[in-house]
């Protein structure tokens, strides 16, 4: 079998609603754990051990849950428009399971990268709000997230709900470029990257490695989430499939 055979059926393996939900319960320990743990080690390094910054001091260690939620805002919405990319081409309900379910713990993360952005930005800036191009386009990824949310609520039917906010999901994947290099594209306040230049960070590697660490903890976070919500919402929309019947009957 050759490779592009493989991973096509890895990939309608792991559509499978069964097998998902078996999978993620395996993986939902290890990804909890994991999550505890590279929190602790963020927050300490972060908080403790990283040395104050020497022209905010101490102040610049809100980076550590502002940075994490502005990088899952993203990354999030991103996930969504790929699976209602999937759930429209190919009609894979589990995709459309998982765009659900990200929607409001994306909109969570974009409200926290708004809110530590306003706190960090009183200080730096002398206001909490400034139509920056940055925070501009941050705000209008919340009202996507909402949208979203609010248009899949609206409709009963669920195929339709997700059609209908798939397109929407994929037309406001516009707005993710727009956020990433509005930096760059435009005159801002908003500093420039500083942790995604890998090949020469902006930033001291003491602090940078807890932020790295609170990136993936955030990350592992959201996907403990995913994983337990997607659960839940494959045994109530398969409610009537045997292998459900088999999973309630053995709990």
């Amino acid at each position: 079998m050759s490779i592009k055979n493989k991973i096509w059926l890895w990939f309608h393996r792991i559509a499978s609603p069964a097998y998902f939900y078996k999978l993620a319960g395996q993986l939902l320990p290890w990804s909890i754990t994991s999550t505890i743990i590279l929190m602790l080690v963020g927050l300490v390094g972060g908080l403790v051990i990283a040395p104050a910054d020497y022209q905010q001091g101490d102040g610049f260690r809100i980076i550590y849950v502002h940075v994490p939620s502005a990088w899952m805002s993203m990354f999030i919405y991103i996930v969504i428009a790929t699976n209602s990319a999937i759930f429209l081409i190919w009609n894979i309900k589990l995709s459309d399971i998982v765009a659900r379910s990200s929607a409001v713990i994306g909109a969570s993360f974009t409200f926290l990268a708004l809110i530590t952005g306003s706190i960090w930005g009183k200080p730096m800036w002398g206001t909490w709000w400034v139509w920056d191009a940055r925070l501009t386009s941050e705000l209008l990824l919340l009202f996507l997230y909402l949208g979203y949310i609010g248009l899949r609520s609206a409709i009963d039917d669920r195929r339709v709900a997700g059609k209908a906010g798939g397109i929407l999901a994929l037309v406001g994947a516009i707005n993710i470029p727009i956020i990433h290099y509005s930096v760059d594209w435009w005159n801002t306040l908003h500093q420039s990257a500083s942790v995604s230049k890998f090949d020469n960070p902006s930033i001291e590697l003491s602090m940078l490695i807890p932020l790295l660490c609170m990136a993936l903890a955030f990350t592992l976070f959201y996907v403990s989430i995913l994983f337990n919500n997607s659960r839940s919402e494959l045994l109530e929309q398969e409610k009537r499939n045997a292998w459900v019947k088999k999973v309630v009957t053995s709990s």
